[in-house]
């Protein structure tokens, strides 16, 4: 963002504007911070506000570069130690690459109780790391007296355990609370009553809370709400009541009630800490903090601050408050640097004040943890040793993983890899990556592993190389393949049983679910996660303990009817899809066809001839009609946009006039014209000069290289004849018969390229002609309009992302996985769900697996799988009676994926009983096994047969 201009870099930006908003984009781009403190969580937050694209921010600290921050600080290398560089300048320029907008500068004056505190002044926001408590109350308190106060945050992480909080001042107005789209709500009945009672259309429920402000706009008899504020009083999900209407004229008919953002205050108080923390904060500054007799003496000042306080707590605090967990650093850091963004723009909900999140989850019994297990060795290992213990740093360090996909979520899981050690075993261990897609600009806004020399690189060969950097001893294999069913081969069961856990960064439903019943029918276990703008999941998945993703719906996205989008438009959104489907058949699907059918018949001459012989070829009268239309100058070019814009922005409104005039009512008396359905009314294009691309035209001049953006005026008039093509034979002949004689490099004639939607190329105009043709579609239906960035948006279906929630989502993604490589019980195990904007953090216990019954106490779980070895004249009676003899079930049907190899009811099979299982299946040379799905007899008539686990069928026995 270059902030002097106030321009916002697009191409590097655009994910995150759909989160932030332009205005506090360049609030931001205005701001200057000051962090104190780059060790382990001092750097996540560098980096996350970095991405983000502040003005300026100064880095400091006092400390030398030693090896153990090797493991909590990423950007800091071997050389940085050999040379006792300060951990401010050794990381100066590092963080620098991540955005050139950023000025980034390093400060390594102490900053002590004596220090003049003046020099602050110049900042907007000062976050402090690793700084004492009395000094931290001591700049609190110079920071909240300033006019206007600067906004304060401090935050820290000792050990499993974490803390941020923060002070804004007095009184901090916050325009938008959550940063969600404004609701839309249409109306299907007024009361006149005290109160008017809203219900809305169809009885969809309006998500909406008492005490929110709504305006109303199209309501037909009660139009004095048209244009005025309600505050609403929710009545029930699809109600809610506005104040007197009793005074005001009958409701008719429509109307739409839009939510109305109104600002809100918050208030901070003085700094305040939990008891434990307080405590570890008043030990530290009178002595340092080194055995497990600490903590004897850490509880004993707890009554000071509290009289009841969890011993067991203040000693886990204690023994682990000087080792660092990377993982919960990314996770806070993550969390504070979005309460960083927020103090300098105003937007979304701040933090009322504490938060703290620990990993008391995966503590080892208080008798251990004076052990061996857990004292330092002198690596870079030494911060998480203190926290786990050696053991689990070892199958840490022992682990093979595959992580499936190498975007945002995956950069940051590669960093939280490097430091935790994982796959760096000397004999053990691997880190296996794969990403098909090359690195675009607007990647570099988050994937924080990628600079600007990386653009059109591959994705997961760039990130393995950045992942080495931070721990060179990382072993890693990249690929760039999707994880499919087409890529079986590569990703077979054999590969995914040689996995320790799967984790996955994938950004769609298809993906997830497909490698969930990977690792269901491999007995793996799975790390899901991912981000929507400030919101973000996780989730864990355990073989034998938990639910499988699969397990669960996500509600099915709403498709917008046919009818809507071809003749009834009633919002913006329904006029950019018809837009894009405008796109996708002009420009990609009717080129396609125009080329596979001269693909099919190479030469016109011929086509010419079969048709007069009075064959029917498909697809001919389409190609004729191209071939007659095809344009040979700029001049043809606009003449046909002309034809095309009265076609779509004239012509369809007048025949659906014509066909429902506006006064058409319905059976029952009612309107046809109302609300959602709104009338069209033909767009005069000399009424209405509007810049349009005439991109449809373009496409079928081959020789132009460039798209120009032509004014539409009265020197745009219809052309005097365009040939109109029909079915009639005779016609058709005549069209191919003129355009065979009046072109001379005939070959190329009859090939187009078919143009792929790629919506962040600004240079291309694919959004540009959406834009134009969804608005001019947009002011037929008198449908509010919308600008280029929203358009993109919703016709790219871009997912608004922030690499705030990105780091805190993957932080504890990888503190998950270290409870699965340490074989945690099922308690141990937590989902996430979180939104930066309110805040809010849920953790939740995992679903445990439902066990299904069959019958006679026999039953199964997701994870369960029957195994029966054939042999080579194994016949399909054969296994039917080895799985009733093995589990005590005659299987009823017998099905392969979605191949029915036996259902008694079905013709012939009963014949299949005596096939060998081979000539049935069918298998590969290589392949040694079969998944194949069992169902069994009810126990009462009339009941559908039961499914059974999946049977995993075996062509040989295999050897022991």
């Amino acid at each position: 963002m270059a902030a002097d201009s106030m321009e916002i870099d697009d191409a590097l930006y655009s994910r995150q504007r759909y989160v932030l908003g332009d205005t506090a984009m360049q609030k931001m781009a205005q701001s200057h911070v000051f962090l104190s403190g780059i060790g382990g969580l001092g750097v996540e937050i560098a980096k996350n506000i970095i991405l983000a694209g502040v003005k300026a921010l100064t880095v400091h600290d006092t400390k030398q570069c030693t090896k153990w921050d090797l493991g909590i600080n990423f950007f800091i290398h071997e050389d940085d130690i050999l040379s006792q560089r300060n951990r401010a300048e050794a990381t100066l320029h590092r963080i620098a690459e991540l955005n050139p907008y950023v000025h980034v500068a390093a400060s390594t004056v102490p900053l002590e109780e004596n220090t003049d505190l003046s020099f602050l002044k110049q900042y907007q926001c000062v976050i402090l790391t690793e700084v004492s408590l009395s000094l931290q109350k001591k700049i609190n308190d110079f920071c909240h007296a300033q006019q206007p106060p600067i906004k304060f945050i401090s935050a820290d992480v000792y050990g499993i355990c974490s803390r941020l909080f923060c002070d804004f001042g007095d009184e901090f107005e916050v325009l938008d609370t959550t940063g969600e789209e404004p609701k839309e709500i249409f109306i299907s009945n007024i009361t006149q009553s005290n109160p008017g009672i809203v219900t809305c259309l169809e009885n969809r429920p309006h998500r909406l809370e008492t005490g929110q402000f709504l305006t109303f706009r199209e309501v037909n008899g009660m139009s004095c709400l048209n244009g005025s504020t309600h505050q609403i009083t929710v009545v029930s999900p699809y109600s809610f009541s506005i104040g007197d209407t009793s005074d005001m004229e009958p409701y008719l008919h429509g109307g739409i009630a839009v939510q109305v953002k109104t600002p809100k205050m918050f208030y901070f108080a003085p700094l305040q800490i939990h008891v434990a923390m307080l405590a570890l904060n008043h030990f530290q500054e009178n002595f340092v903090l080194t055995c497990s007799v600490d903590g004897i003496n850490l509880l004993l000042l707890c009554p000071i601050f509290q009289p009841q306080v969890n011993g067991d707590i203040v000693r886990w605090l204690s023994r682990t408050a000087q080792g660092f967990l990377a993982p919960l650093a990314a996770a806070v850091g993550g969390v504070a640097s979005q309460e960083v963004l927020k103090a300098v723009t105003g937007k979304f909900s701040p933090l009322q004040q504490w938060l703290y999140i620990d990993m008391l989850d995966i503590v080892t019994p208080l008798e251990k943890m004076g052990s061996e297990e857990f004292l330092p060795r002198g690596d870079r290992y030494d911060a998480l040793r203190a926290c786990i213990g050696d053991p689990l740093c070892q199958k840490l360090h022992n682990l093979n993983v595959f992580l499936v996909g190498c975007g945002a979520i995956g950069c940051e899981m590669l960093k939280n890899f490097a430091l935790l050690g994982v796959g760096t075993g000397q004999d053990k261990g691997l880190v296996t990556i794969t990403d098909p897609d090359l690195i675009e600009k607007s990647n570099l806004n988050r994937q924080f592993l990628f600079r600007p020399h990386h653009i059109q690189k591959p994705k997961s060969y760039t990130a393995a190389e950045a992942t080495l950097n931070i721990n060179p001893y990382l072993k890693i294999d990249s690929y760039i393949n999707k994880v499919c069913p087409a890529t079986e081969n590569t990703y077979s069961d054999e590969f995914y049983t040689k996995q320790d856990v799967i984790v996955t960064a994938l950004d769609n439903v298809e993906a997830r679910r497909y490698i969930d019943s990977r690792c269901v029918a491999n007995l793996r276990p799975l790390i899901d996660s991912g981000t929507m703008g400030t919101k973000g999941h996780t989730e864990v998945i355990v073989p034998h303990l938990t639910e499988s993703y699969n397990s669960h719906r996500d509600p099915p996205e709403e498709e917008i009817p046919f009818c809507t989008l071809k003749s009834f438009p009633a919002a913006i959104e329904h006029t950019i899809q018809w837009a894009r489907d405008k796109f996708e058949s002009s420009f990609s699907h009717k080129p396609s066809l125009f080329n596979k059918f001269w693909q099919t018949y190479p030469s016109a001459e011929e086509v010419l001839q079969r048709i007069k012989s009075g064959e029917s070829l498909e697809g001919c009268f389409h190609v004729i009609k191209t071939l007659s239309r095809r344009p040979r100058s700029w001049t043809q070019c606009v003449e046909l946009a002309r034809v095309k814009f009265e076609k779509y922005f004239s012509h369809k409104a007048l025949q659906l006039l014509h066909s429902f005039p506006l006064d058409t009512r319905l059976k029952d008396g009612s309107l046809f014209w109302q609300s959602p359905k709104r009338p069209p009314f033909p767009v005069n294009i000399l009424m209405h000069p509007i810049k349009l691309t005439p991109y449809s035209c373009i496409l079928l001049l081959k020789h132009c290289t460039h798209l120009q953006v032509v004014q539409t005026d009265e020197t745009a008039r219809k052309p005097d004849h365009i040939p109109v093509s029909s079915e009639d034979e005779r016609n058709a002949i005549f069209q191919l018969e003129k355009f065979i004689l009046s072109n001379e490099a005939l070959e190329n004639d009859l090939q187009m390229k078919p143009i792929s939607f790629e919506k962040d190329d600004d240079t291309n105009g694919h959004i540009d002609f959406i834009t134009a043709a969804s608005n001019l579609r947009a002011k037929m239906y008198n449908i509010e309009p919308a600008d280029r960035f929203k358009t993109k948006r919703i016709a790219g279906k871009i997912i608004p992302a922030i690499a705030t929630a990105t780091a805190a989502v993957s932080g504890l993604v990888a503190l998950e996985l270290i409870k699965v490589v340490g074989g945690y019980p099922a308690d141990a195990y937590k989902n996430c769900f979180l939104n930066l904007a309110i805040p809010i953090m849920v953790f939740t216990e995992t679903a445990e697996v439902r066990r299904t019954e069959i019958r006679n106490g026999i039953s199964f779980t997701i994870w369960d799988r029957w195994t029966i070895y054939g042999k080579e004249d194994f016949t399909l009676l054969d296994f039917i009676n080895a799985v009733r003899e093995k589990y005590g079930i005659e299987p009823t049907m017998v099905v392969q994926g979605v191949k029915m190899l036996y259902v008694p009811v079905m013709p012939g099979h009963i014949k299949r009983l005596k096939l060998t299982m081979q000539k049935l299946v069918k298998p590969s040379a290589d392949k040694k096994y079969v998944d194949l799905t069992v169902s069994f007899a009810p126990e009462t008539d009339g009941d559908e047969d039961l499914p059974g686990p999946p049977v995993r069928y075996y062509f040989v026995q295999e050897d022991n």
